[in-house]
């Protein structure tokens, strides 16, 4: 099998190209080794700008340097390929308002991009939205408060709910237009193609910060012992999903290729809050967290508990990993790999 990874020395595209690898595959992680997040994270190190690529070809990824935007070269390096998985984006709301050329550029042109090229090539595809693309406000205003989250009824949200409703960002907008390139894909072209609303993903080689990525910011701030900022209240809840979930999607697609738009959640299962993670990260890490709180962003989606029941249907896919067992993989990771992060002392 041969696949080629957009976004590949990313968080997810990282964990997708060892996932191929482990199996045996052929992998191209192609990437323009862009840092936008990283200039954001003050605890970064410099060594861990190349620390993903490093790790992707001491395990045989051949690692290509160019961008998404270029559908020529994409188109080439995409040529022997049996599979395209698209993880390549700016997933930032924050980034997106400051940055709107950038977010338009590497979602919209980006996506339609490997769209294309999966289309001339006759290639499955599998795509990342995410749930903010059903925009804040209904879901916002259906909440109740309990004691250490947000509630709602029902609790699990489908593909059916309505979409961009209320305040939207740029990022609501480039997520949503991939979506309908991708649909019509599937309905000109018959190209098979799987769109999924990811919420909440974590796990190993990812370095987390304010503007995405929280389970890892909490995480990695605790280990090196620098504040975390909670934005809101801290009741705000997801149904996190571990990478390794992720990755099992995107190869149960490849094998049962049904095409369609869906939302990719870890479920009620899953189901934690910003409180309660923190609560967690501290019992897992042996100490108290040192948190301050701060206004609500503009824009923020409260509240995400998935209903997944539509790909499981469709490919048998269900998450395995619960929230303890994968904040635990991840401080693992964090902890072997403490020379990436400057540590408060």
């Amino acid at each position: 099998m041969k696949v080629l990874v957009t976004g590949g020395c990313g968080f997810l595209g990282t964990n997708l190209c060892l996932f191929y690898r482990e199996r045996g595959a052929d992998v191209v992680a192609y990437d323009n080794l862009a840092k936008h997040e990283f200039k954001r994270n003050p605890y970064m190190r410099p060594e861990a700008r190349t620390y993903s690529r490093e790790l992707l070809e001491r395990h045989g990824v051949r690692v290509v340097v160019e961008d998404i935007r270029s559908r020529d070269t994409l188109l080439h390096y995409a040529e022997d390929r049996d599979y395209i998985c698209h993880t390549a984006a700016q997933p930032a709301m924050t980034i997106s308002w400051e940055d709107p050329e950038l977010d338009f550029s590497t979602n919209v042109r980006g996506t339609f991009n490997v769209l294309e090229t999966a289309r001339r090539l006759e290639i499955p595809i599998a795509i990342c939205s995410s749930i903010h693309t059903f925009g804040p406000d209904k879901i916002n205003s259906e909440l109740r408060e309990e004691k250490t989250r947000y509630a709602r009824t029902p609790v699990t949200i489908a593909e059916d709910e309505p979409l961009l409703q209320g305040v939207i960002t740029p990022l609501h907008a480039s997520k949503r237009s991939n979506e309908i390139y991708a649909q019509s894909y599937i309905d000109t072209f018959d190209l098979k193609v799987a769109c999924f609303r990811l919420t909440g993903i974590y796990g190993p080689y990812q370095f987390g910060g304010e503007d995405h990525g929280w389970v890892a910011n909490f995480a990695i701030r605790a280990i090196i012992g620098e504040p975390l900022t909670v934005f809101g209240t801290g009741r705000q809840l997801r149904d996190i999903l571990f990478s390794s979930d992720v990755a099992e999607a995107f190869d149960r697609f490849f094998q049962k290729p049904i095409p369609g738009i869906y939302v990719l959640g870890g479920g009620e299962p899953n189901m934690i809050s910003l409180l309660e993670s923190i609560d967690l990260i501290a019992r897992l890490v042996g100490k108290p967290l040192n948190s301050r709180f701060e206004k609500e962003r503009f824009g923020d989606l409260k509240y995400f508990v998935g209903d997944s029941s539509r790909f499981h249907q469709a490919t048998g896919w269900s998450p395995k990993v619960r929230p303890e067992e994968g904040i635990g993989r991840l401080i693992d990771w964090i902890k072997a790999n403490e020379r990436l992060f400057y540590k408060n002392t």
